[in-house]
């Protein structure tokens, strides 16, 4: 069954109407077929009309759909010869952070995200995509096996951010979220990411510095969420709204400021509508940008990326 947000309300009365009426069976004098046709039509307008005027705190929603494709998902319909990789060699593994070895349409490449779940059991057991110190060292040691064997890197981030727990903290998790950036930033193979649903704050970044930034169009990316920024400065959560219009999270805004490189478009609706068709677009997005990549060495990829993250912020419109 298909979950409806709360903005999405008109929608889904719309929707359970003509999933009532093609149930039905035709009574005499009334054509069950052209009622349905314009309901059906009234859906469509209505969706297409709520989608062209989502607020920041409404993506924020979509971008945490439960139903939105996850990295899994996209490495299952992008990445053949899928050889999964665990551990971080030096804890445990962190099945927050998936990862391992494939081909990306023929190409050898390492792939990495943050995984959310899909349901209760998948969830509790990928931590809801917040990962822990060994999560983002186990990043770092497949984004080194990369570069030994000059393979590019694939990105999917889809996080709420690193696991704040006391454990992680204990076992270093500032210092993993930076390593991972810096084995992004140093890393002398391309590096494509791509935020599919929410990027949040060091947890996301730290596998997001890469020579071109993806995002879905309605997928966010903050240094926080707008409900931690909300208890922060205005100490109270109903002020979220506001603060995710502050935080300029969305993929237009961002794009704007020049802090991601292209933006995705999701089929009507939203990614959780068409999840083959949002992946496909995905894959083809990444092939873009991985094309022009791909033949250059390791020092200038270096190079381009090094003044392409030190050019941030400068001239930015705000």
């Amino acid at each position: 069954m298909r979950h409806f947000l709360d903005f999405e309300k008109p929608i889904a009365e719309l929707e359970s109407k003509i999933e009532e009426l093609r149930q039905m069976q035709e009574p005499d004098g009334i054509n069950i077929a052209e009622e349905v046709a314009r309901l059906t039509e009234k859906a469509d307008r209505q969706l297409r009309a709520t989608y062209a005027k989502l607020t920041p705190a409404q993506k924020t929603l979509v971008a945490r759909h439960p139903q939105r494709p996850k990295a899994g998902d996209y490495i299952g319909q992008l990445i053949t010869d899928y050889m999964p990789l665990a551990g971080d060699r030096a804890f445990a593994e962190d099945a927050a952070v998936i990862g391992g070895l494939g081909r990306f349409r023929d190409r050898p490449v390492v792939v990495l995200g943050t995984e959310k779940g899909n349901d209760t059991e998948s969830r509790v057991a990928h931590n809801f995509g917040m990962a822990r110190p060994e999560g983002y060292r186990k990043a770092q040691r497949l984004i080194a096996l990369a570069g030994r064997f000059g393979l590019p890197v694939l990105t999917f981030v889809d996080t709420s951010g690193a696991f704040p727990g006391i454990d992680a903290e204990a076992r270093g998790q500032a210092e993993a979220i930076a390593r991972s950036i810096e084995a992004c930033l140093d890393a002398p193979v391309p590096v494509i990411a791509t935020i599919i649903g929410e990027g949040g704050s060091g947890g996301a970044i730290a596998l997001a510095a890469g020579d071109a930034v993806l995002m879905l169009e309605h997928a966010i990316y903050s240094v926080i969420s707008p409900e931690g920024c909300a208890a922060i400065l205005w100490k109270d959560a109903a002020q979220a709204p506001a603060a995710a219009e502050a935080l300029r999270l969305t993929a237009e805004d961002l794009r704007r400021l020049r802090l991601i490189d292209a933006v995705v478009p999701e089929p009507l609706g939203g990614a959780h509508r068409d999840a083959e068709a949002t992946i496909a677009a995905v894959g083809e997005a990444v092939e873009a940008a991985l094309a022009p990549l791909a033949p250059l060495d390791a020092a200038t990829l270096k190079a381009r990326r090094r003044a392409k993250f030190l050019d941030m912020g400068r001239d930015a419109l705000l």
